[in-house]
């Protein structure tokens, strides 16, 4: 199984408590690759809030090729760090020239488009990169949107974080998500590597999708880019998060009802149980066939948790106002949670918990709650 770790924290601070909760549950990840989101961003680049972000790993030939296609497209660069490690790198861990960073301002026509125009471009702006890589293997593109760093590597994940500096940075962020793989594909392939991310949502899972074909297939034929490249059963989650918000215009509550719907004789003591039933027949591929523990974060920077029916992916909440963490195991939160006044919650097959971006409080529903009148 893999090892999956999250903090929602009223303050900025360093990855590196993700990092130490990794190490705390390394008995459950094999070094095959290490993810790290963070967003809700503090430090230099959290005075940069609008602007998007280009987060990636390029070769020098790489870098010089991105640099000729972003100022083709009229982008300059406000703020950049390029990590060089000096030092050969740890077992494990692939020798790199440039791990990039880097806040953009828009080109001056994009000031005429709407946010979701913008929204799009950026999107395709990645997708186009990503290609670009693919073709000469100079390019791995993790994400280019505003308030947002996504880090991956393969190796083992405290290694990887003193291999590149990174408590010295000066990352820092409010929403910090990081996964330690269990590789389950013949390759190791660092777009497999959770978290991943789409507009503004990201998700990352514990477990298996045996649903993967169908789950994939529906959301291709969706005819939205963004919804391809698939390199692991656990991507259609986030996608699926972002089906849910922007086509079907539903909440965090109803991705519990697409993803592991009800049983059919508990519609009948639901309050909206017609409408969930439609939900299920006209979303039946969305369905999720697992075990999973999914952690994923909203475009407000809400953190959450949700299992599916068969709850054999453990999962727990912990914390105090000011400072949440979720976590695949008990071990993780102790390591990131030291404090003896914490409360945790464990939450069941029927239960979304999540915390919101003031850190204040875990809020939970359960899917037997009223639906419509809470959206």
């Amino acid at each position: 199984m893999c090892r999956l770790f999250a903090i929602q924290n009223s303050e900025p601070e360093s990855p590196m408590a993700a990092m130490r909760a990794m190490d705390a549950m390394r008995e459950g990840h094999d070094g095959s690759g290490v993810g790290l989101y963070l967003t809700d961003l503090g430090g230099v680049f959290g005075e940069m809030k609008g602007l998007p972000i280009l987060s990636g790993i390029f070769t020098r030939q790489g870098l010089k090729r991105l640099d000729e296609y972003m100022i083709g497209l009229g982008f300059t660069t406000r703020h950049r760090l390029a990590i060089k490690p000096s030092k050969r790198p740890p077992p494990g861990v692939p020798q790199r020239d440039h791990y990039v960073v880097r806040a953009y301002d828009y080109p001056e026509d994009w000031k005429e488009f709407s946010e979701a125009e913008n929204r799009d471009r950026l999107m395709r702006t990645r997708l186009a990169l990503r290609e670009m890589g693919q073709e000469n293997g100079d390019m791995i593109v993790f994400s280019f949107w505003p308030d947002t760093v996504m880090l991956k590597e393969i190796g083992d994940p405290m290694s990887v974080a003193e291999h590149l500096g990174l408590d010295d940075l000066g990352f820092s962020a409010r929403v910090i998500m990081a996964q330690g793989r269990q590789n389950t594909n013949y390759a190791i392939n660092l777009y497999a590597c959770h978290p991943f991310f789409l507009q503004g949502v990201a998700s990352m899972t514990n477990g298996e999708n045996t649903a993967f074909v169908p789950i994939k297939e529906f959301l291709e034929s969706r005819g939205f880019p963004g919804y391809s490249g698939y390199q692991s059963d656990s991507e259609v989650l986030t996608h699926i998060l972002h089906y849910t918000l922007n086509y079907l215009g539903l909440g965090l509550q109803a991705y519990k009802h697409v993803i592991t719907p009800l049983q059919n004789e508990e519609f009948d003591r639901h309050p909206d149980g017609e409408f969930l039933r439609r939900l299920k027949r006209s979303c039946r591929r969305l369905i999720i066939d697992g075990p999973n523990c999914t952690i994923g974060c909203l475009p407000d920077n809400t953190l959450f948790m949700a299992q599916d029916r068969k709850k054999l992916r453990p999962g727990v909440v912990g914390g105090r106002p000011g400072r949440y963490a979720f976590s695949s195991e008990f071990c993780g939160l102790e390591a990131a949670l030291p404090e003896k006044e914490n409360e945790y919650f464990q939450p069941m097959h029927l239960d979304t918990a999540m915390v919101g971006p003031d850190a204040q409080e875990v809020r939970t529903c359960s899917q037997m709650d009223p639906l419509l009148q809470a959206h």
